[in-house]
């Protein structure tokens, strides 16, 4: 699958319109013999072919090339603007999924009520709300007007080393947090509600309810055990969102993270760097399902070993 990935992905790549040497956009004096020699030192003088085969025996060999732009290696450049990116949206993902469970759990519980009411309202606003729109209101508002929080960076020119220093990222990263888990919480809100309001008509739920089972053993011997399977398939195929999910708030708020350097190595036409991230998010995608698969495997009764 990966393989499949990676054909489709530098074929689309390779096929797109212009290129990072094209003549006159990376120097508008450089003569055409300037190029050719840079094309033959990046090898790009070669077919597609021989170059898709090249690239992939690098990629196995966790060589990811050189990027054009920088003339870095391009896990360089990965490495270092992957540690926030993934503090971003772990912070964030963790956040969604808590709130998620708590307020679709207790809506289902309370449907039809007003509480039942004013939360399908919300989640209907988050889902419908653009991020970055959302996050330019919030610019205006709380780092224009009211100055309350930086407009853009991660740390402030006087930020000094030690638990301030942590404070300082903490404030700065506070703002695309906040519109990354009002942008992510509705539609896991929505969905969780749905799925308890299907395990609440389910038959077992009935018998439970006739047995006197009521409350608190209710909620953790059979809603939690039927909720968890799509909970934690959901969770595996959010994995790759920890490395790209965050392109457009990177970009606003100047955070020099995988986002940022996604949307900037597409607009420069970089194809080392583009095809990196791409087969990290692809091969994460893959680990994903994987993990979701065998963690479903110890959930599920009837796989488990008899003693």
């Amino acid at each position: 699958m990966l393989f499949i990935i990676s054909v489709v992905s530098f074929g689309a790549i390779h096929l797109a319109p212009h290129s990072f040497f094209a003549s006159g956009e990376l120097n508008p004096n450089i003569t055409q013999q300037s190029l050719e020699q840079l094309k033959k030192v990046y090898g790009l003088d070669k077919s597609l072919i021989e170059q898709f085969y090249a690239w992939f025996g690098a990629i196995l060999r966790l060589d990811f090339g050189i990027s054009f732009a920088s003339g870095k290696a391009v896990k360089t450049e990965i490495l270092s603007r992957l540690p926030i990116t993934i503090i971003m949206n772990a912070i964030s993902m963790f956040f969604v999924f808590v709130i998620a469970l708590y307020f679709g759990i207790k809506s289902a519980l309370r449907q039809g009520s007003n509480y039942d009411k004013a939360i399908k309202q919300f989640s209907l606003i988050s889902y419908a709300m653009p991020s970055f729109y959302l996050a330019l209101l919030l610019v205006l508002l709380f780092a224009v007007k009211w100055k309350i929080f930086p407009i853009s960076g991660l740390h402030s020119t006087d930020a000094k080393d030690g638990f301030l220093y942590v404070l300082d990222e903490a404030w700065h990263l506070f703002l695309p947090i906040f519109v990354m888990v009002f942008g992510g919480v509705g539609s896991l809100i929505m969905y969780v509600r749905s799925l308890t309001l299907d395990i609440l008509k389910s038959d077992y739920i009935f018998f439970a309810k006739t047995r006197g089972i009521q409350g608190s053993s209710l909620f953790r011997y059979f809603i939690i055990p039927n909720l968890a399977p799509p909970i934690v398939t959901i969770l595996g195929l959010s994995l790759p969102g920890i490395i790209g999910g965050s392109v457009i708030l990177e970009s606003i708020f100047a955070i020099n993270g995988m986002g940022l350097l996604f949307y900037q190595s597409a607009l420069s036409r970089d194809y080392p760097v583009i095809m990196g991230i791409l087969i990290m998010s692809a091969f994460l995608t893959l680990l994903g399902n994987i993990v979701a698969d065998l963690v479903l495997i110890r959930f599920n009764p009837h796989f488990k070993r008899k003693n």
